[in-house]
């Protein structure tokens, strides 16, 4: 499940790519929890996935951040090189 290695590396906008990943990864969750007969345990499985989901997204989204705009974390000094 790569995105950099499936078929979705295509797509040159990594939103939608990763969004694409997401719905499968959904539709698959859903699907094992119909075939082994788990509704039981069905919304915990949702909120175990959200928040192992969301911990990717804001790993992913900081380590871009830190990539593209590395000043927005700043550097622990002031302008006259003082620490905060």
């Amino acid at each position: 499940m790569d995105h950099q290695k499936n078929p979705l590396r295509n797509i040159h906008n990594i939103a939608v790519r990763h969004m694409l990943m997401q719905i499968l990864a959904w539709m698959w969750v859903l699907c094992f929890t119909i075939a082994t007969g788990s509704w039981a345990y069905a919304g915990l499985n949702a909120i175990v996935h959200i928040a192992l989901l969301g911990a990717i997204v804001v790993t992913v989204a900081t380590f871009e951040a830190a990539k593209s705009k590395p000043g927005l974390f700043g550097n622990g000094r002031q302008s006259n090189g003082e620490h905060n």
